[in-house]
Parts: structure tokens; sequence; C-alpha cells
């Protein structure tokens, strides 16, 4: 599968870190299909495309990430889920990895580290 092929989707509240990592994940090749700023509509846009990953904010008002990713787990169980946060403790990470996230890329983030954990997240 080529990055052209792959498919992603970026939930984040806030606009500038979604603008941000569709600018970096466009840059590097691959497809963004979808934003979403919520839970819900995260849901609704992943049950449209099924994406091949998802970049998803952990702290959002209404349904939060953790929320979503439960279910994104449930109901599609091959979507590569990449948590978005700046809770850097580990209790925080060890809860979004016990979840099923495939793994997490930290806030403040830099293009570099998306585009290393996006490709690594593609070879698992």
């Amino acid at each position: 599968m080529s990055r052209r092929d792959r498919t992603i989707i970026v939930v984040d509240d806030n606009e500038l870190i979604r603008i941000s990592l569709r600018t970096i994940l466009r840059q590097a090749g691959h497809v963004v299909v979808g934003e979403a700023k919520c839970g819900d509509t995260a849901l609704e846009m992943i049950e449209r495309h099924v994406p091949d990953l998802v970049c998803l904010d952990v702290n959002m008002p209404g349904r939060n990430g953790l929320e979503v990713l439960g279910e994104v787990r449930q109901r599609w169980p091959k979507v590569r889920v990449m948590m978005v946060t700046s809770q850097a403790d580990r209790d925080s990470i060890q809860t979004m990895l016990a979840k099923g996230a495939d793994d997490i890329i930290l806030k403040p983030f830099n293009s570099a580290r998306v585009v290393e954990t996006i490709t690594r997240a593609f070879k698992l």
C-alpha cells in the first residue's frame, strides 16, 4: 500500500492543530479524507470513510477521545488510532495504550515526529 492509498481522519477541537496535522500528513504523501472537531462527528466520518488511520485528540468537548477510541476498537478494529495529546504522564499514556491506541503523538509536536509515528503505525 503506497502512502497515496492510505486514508487518514484528523480529529481535534483546536482548528490550528487540525490544520497543522493535515498539512504535515499531506506533505508526507498521505490522504486526509476528513476532519472533525468532536467525537460524534469523528465517529460519523469514520463510519462513512473507514480510514486506515485516525489522529485522535484526547480532550474534546462532548465525547472525548478515549470514548471514541473504545468505539473505534469495537466497530472498526483494523483502523489504526494515534492519540494526540499533551498528557505525557505515565498513567495517561498507559491508559491510552491499554484502551487500544496504536501510538501517541505528544503536543507540541513537530513534522518529523508526526511522520515518524504515522510511518511506524503503518508498519504494524
